[in-house]
Formats: C-alpha cells, sequence, structure tokens
C-alpha cells in the first residue's frame, strides 16, 4: 500500500504566505503529486530479494521523514518542464542516497534513536547497518545511472563529499585550521551537498535554462549549513519527545558542534565558558553517552548560554545568503517557494 506524504504546503508551511494565487496553488498540487511518486517509487526501489535486506533497508523508511529533498528537486524542477518522470526518478535516488547516509551516520555516531525510533545498529548491530547502508548506496546508483552519464557524474561527485564530509569530521580539524571553518566546510559537504544535487537534479532533469543550476546551487548548499546549524540547536532541546532524540546527543557522541565551538572560542578569555567547556568534556563528551545527571545539568547550561543562540543567529544569516543567491531566478511561485524554504529551516528551532 502506498503511504501519501503529506502535502508540501503542511510540511513547508507554505499555505498561507505564498499559496494565494491559482498559480501558486497549481504549483503546490503538482509538487505534491510528484511526491506520491516519489514515494511510490522509494517503496518500490527499497526492495531486495534477500529478505534480511529487505527488511532492515525498509526499517528507517517506515519510520517516516520530511522528505525535504525530493521536494526540493520538484520545487526547482518547476522552472522547466515540472514534476516529469526523470526528475522523479533523480529525487527518489537522491532521497535513497540520504536514507543510506543515516544508516552509516547513526554508526559513527553511536546513536541510539532516529526518527524516534531505535538506530538501525541498535537492532541488528554495527555490521548489518553499515551494510544495509551500503545497499542503499548501490541501489541509489542504479537509478541515476537510468539518467545517463550526467546524472552519474552528479551522484558520485555529491557521494565523494558526503564521504568526505564524514571523513573530515571524523579526524577534525588539522594542522592548526580554524576548528569553525572546518566545521562549517563539513556541514557543506555532508548535508549541503546533497540538499544542493537535489536542487540541481530538478533544474537539470526538468530541461529549465542551464544558467539556473549555479543558484539554486548555491541556495542548497547553503540552506543545508543552516539547515545543520538549526540541528545542532534542537540537539540541545530538552523535549526528546518532539526530536527524536535525547538531549545533546551530538555531545554524547563527541561530535563537536557549533555552540560548543563557539564556547571553545570564548574559553580562552572568559573563565565561565573555560569551566563550562570542562564539564562538557568531562561529563558529556567523554562519558561514552552514559546517562548522568550531571551531564544533564552541563548541556542544559550550554542551552542556556548565550552561544547557542549566537549558533541560530548564524543559521539564519545562512539562511539569508540562500535567499540571495536565488536573485538570477525569474520572479514567481518558484522563487517564493524557496525564500519561504529558506525561512521555514530556521524556523524550525522555535
Amino acid at each position: 500500500m502506498i503511504r501519501r506524504s503529506p502535502s508540501v504546503t503542511s510540511q513547508l508551511g507554505l499555505r498561507d504566505r505564498i499559496f494565494s494565487t491559482a498559480a501558486d496553488r497549481g504549483l503546490a498540487a503538482g509538487i505534491d503529486a510528484g511526491l506520491v511518486q516519489v514515494e511510490s517509487g522509494l517503496l518500490a526501489e527499497v526492495t531486495f530479494a534477500d529478505d534480511i535486506a529487505n527488511v532492515t533497508s525498509r526499517y528507517l523508511l517506515n519510520a517516516g521523514g520530511k522528505r525535504v529533498r525530493p521536494m526540493l528537486a520538484l520545487l526547482t524542477a518547476h522552472l522547466g518542464g515540472g514534476s516529469v518522470p526523470d526528475v522523479v526518478t533523480a529525487a527518489t535516488a537522491i532521497e535513497i542516497t540520504h536514507l543510506a547516509s543515516l544508516y552509516h551516520d547513526d554508526v559513527m555516531d553511536d546513536a541510539d534513536k532516529r526518527r524516534g525510533i531505535p538506530s538501525a545498529q541498535t537492532v541488528w548491530g554495527n555490521s548489518v547497518a553499515i551494510l544495509t547502508g551500503d545497499l542503499l548506496f548501490a541501489r541509489a546508483s542504479q537509478l541515476m545511472a537510468r539518467l545517463g552519464e550526467r546524472a552519474i557524474r552528479l551522484q558520485a561527485d555529491t557521494f565523494e563529499r558526503l564521504v568526505l564530509g564524514q571523513l573530515h569530521e571524523t579526524v577534525g580539524a588539522q594542522g592548526g585550521a580554524d576548528p569553525v571553518q572546518h566545521y562549517i566546510q563539513v556541514l557543506a559537504d555532508k548535508t549541503g551537498s546533497l540538499i544542493a544535487a537535489a536542487a540541481q537534479a530538478g533544474v537539470v532533469f526538468s530541461g529549465a535554462p542551464g544558467e539556473l543550476e549555479r543558484p539554486v546551487v548555491m541556495f542548497g548548499e547553503r540552506i543545508g549549513v543552516a539547515f545543520q546549524l538549526i540541528d545542532d540547536v534542537i540537539d540541545l532541546s530538552p523535549q526528546p519527545e518532539s526530536t527524536g532524540k535525547v538531549p545533546g546527543t551530538d555531545l554524547r557522541a563527541g561530535v563537536a558542534t557549533l555552540p560548543l565551538l563557539r564556547l571553545r572560542e570564548r574559553a580562552q578569555t572568559d573563565a565561565g565558558a573555560a569551566s563550562l567547556v570542562n564539564r562538557l568534556e568531562e561529563d558529556v563528551m567523554s562519558s561514552g553517552g552514559a546517562p548522568s545527571a550531571a551531564a544533564d545539568a552541563a548541556i542544559a547550561a550550554l542551552r542556556e548560554h548565550e552561544v547557542t543562540a549566537e549558533t541560530l543567529a548564524e543559521a539564519h544569516g545562512w539562511a539569508r545568503d540562500a535567499v540571495e543567491a536565488l536573485s538570477p531566478l525569474p520572479a514567481g511561485s518558484v522563487k517564493k517557494a524557496l525564500t519561504r524554504f529558506a525561512e521555514t529551516i530556521v524556523e524550525r528551532s522555535s
């Protein structure tokens, strides 16, 4: 049975502000119809003859997801021929690539939960989770291969950046590199590259004018960084029932997110910041993820510290830069929707 995706208007909060004219409502309807096709494609493609693979590969798919990347591909496709079959295929492949990356990320982060359910490696172990991600990456590549050499290169280039981003996050800043700049580049590679690929795929496979590729790629990469910086703030949320994760999941996994990096900068001249850094490193990041009152208190202190508000402000700055990149796009429903998309990304923390 095909699960109907929520409408784009409800997913992005666009209904009241944008989809007011007949043209705008037509765009929304076209994207919604494309999302139904993507969802059908996901269910068909994330299917394996092997019984174990069939169960593990559908595990996170069945847990839901906002389908942000295929939605973006379908949206930019309306700069050209709209949700034509090649766009739907590319959007499906990109979402499968994203899904695959989640299996690997959760292993590397030793995450307990994903999308509100136990992460795959807590159910089947690291090896099965990694191999499931590999199978999904292979399936995404097969899908893109149907679209020709341009799609193969787009997929390969994006996959390379995903892996490099994860590698650089794992080894950390090297040779005196600025930790914040290093972190932002990691976000651009790990998150921004795939969102940018989705936006680019919509333009390329809908036959839209080639000069619109670079603006939407810039938009996608910048909004990807904003998206992840908002996640850094949400990671500190005291409401795991709404986030699906334990507060401070990234920090407990040893990942230094932007609030902590900014706090470390302050610690060079601020004794209070230095004390909090020590608490976070000793009680949270060196604890192996073990829960404790000290860890919870340190995470709460970071949540209330002004560096977290600064992180939120930086996310808004990246979103503004993303919107500025759209200036070459023609005025109309697509440009308005992309602008609202950027605004909604940074409103997730409210």
